[in-house]
This record gives structure tokens, C-alpha cells and sequence, in this order.
């Protein structure tokens, strides 16, 4: 993962790094290391397409943390809600049968809601150590 960076806009200079928790629907312990993997690449990817930078990603098997270095351009619940629902459906599709020992029907992946915090108040290092420290499966 690479370093924060301070962001530049037209009018603006920025340096917003923002903490995310899913949980999974029910908490449930779904998450296996495999997918834990795959997880991290697409919230790679989708935080990319929003100009955001993922700095750090872990997870144990009923939630993962996410640490993004994020672009002020967007919204918080919009990053969240793209997060959410794009890696949803890509572990459905590309791990069904651990999903499917889990959840059935129509039933979403994650829980409704979610926890964010602006991370400006403490060091980088110890959000960034706390986790790399999650208990992974």
C-alpha cells in the first residue's frame, strides 16, 4: 500500500483519510482468507475509480476494516454505498458456495449499516498497525 498523499484540487488542497467497518448481514463469519484477498483487490479497484487511494485493508470473518486515503469530491455514504454494494455482488458471484452456506434468497451480504471515522486525530501508524493486527481467518 502506498503512502498518504495530500490531494490537490482546483481551488483546494486536501488530506482526508477515512476509516470504514463492514459488517456482514447477520454477522455471520463468512469471510474466508480467499476471499478476504479478493475483497481487498476490488475495494482497490472500485476506491480507484472514485479517486480514492486504499491504504490499508484487513478483515476477520464477520467484517473488514477499510483505511482510505479519500478524495473530497465524492460523499462519504456514496464511497460506502459503492463499496458495499459492489463487492457484494462480485463475492456472490465469484464465491457462491460460501455465500450460499450463509445466506439464501434475496437476503444482502452486508449489514445496512456501517462505521466511518475521520482518522486526522490519531497517528497513521497505529490505525495502519490495529489493522494489520485483525485476526484473519
Amino acid at each position: 500500500m502506498s503512502r498518504c498523499r495530500v490531494g490537490k484540487g482546483s481551488h483546494s488542497i486536501f488530506s482526508v483519510r477515512l476509516h470504514f467497518v463492514f459488517v456482514t448481514h447477520y454477522r455471520r463469519k463468512v469471510l474466508t482468507a480467499k476471499m478476504l484477498d479478493r475483497l481487498q483487490e476490488m475495494v482497490k479497484q472500485v476506491a480507484n475509480k472514485m479517486f480514492c487511494e486504499l491504504i490499508e485493508f484487513n478483515g476477520e470473518p464477520d467484517h473488514v476494516h477499510i483505511l482510505l486515503d479519500f478524495h473530497p469530491k465524492n460523499s462519504i455514504s456514496a464511497v460506502a454505498g459503492s463499496l458495499k454494494s459492489s463487492t457484494a455482488r462480485m463475492l456472490k458471484k465469484e464465491f457462491p458456495e460460501e455465500v450460499q452456506q450463509h445466506y439464501w434468497g434475496k437476503v444482502s451480504f452486508w449489514s445496512n449499516s456501517y462505521y466511518v471515522a475521520s482518522c486526522g486525530g490519531a497517528p497513521i501508524e497505529t490505525l495502519k498497525k490495529y489493522i494489520q493486527n485483525q485476526q484473519s481467518p
